[in-house]
């Protein structure tokens, strides 16, 4: 069984910064990307960024790069976000998926899927 487990949210003031974290666990994740998404009050999930298991290639959506990083720990199965100079606007909830498609900015083409970690900032 896969698990997809996210830690790390919490609450913090414009600039702050948070690391999220995702630990994969229920197979080898070589060959996926890995994926954070976010999805605020009464908005649709969107996509934030994304790194292929396998090798360093990273992408992200304009409103978070140069600002957000997502890294890897293979030791640990793990997946980072790094979030830095943190704004009211990216307060949601962030989920951790996993997929082999190449579409990895769409929701739909993620099979696995963490529970979920709450960001808030406040101004």
């Amino acid at each position: 069984q896969v698990q997809l487990v996210e830690s790390g949210g919490g609450s913090v003031q414009a600039g702050g910064s948070l690391r999220l974290s995702c630990v994969a666990s229920g197979r080898t994740f070589s060959s996926y990307t890995m994926g954070w998404f976010r999805q605020a009050p009464g908005k649709e999930r969107e996509f934030v960024a994304a790194r292929r298991w396998s090798d360093s290639t990273t992408y992200a959506a304009d409103s978070v790069a140069g600002r957000f990083t997502i890294s890897r720990d293979n030791a640990k199965n793990t997946v980072y976000l790094q979030m830095n100079s943190l704004k009211p606007e990216d307060t949601a909830v962030y989920y951790c998926a996993a997929t082999l498609s190449r579409y990895y900015t769409d929701l739909r083409h993620f099979n696995y899927w963490g529970q979920g970690t709450q960001v808030t900032v406040s101004s």
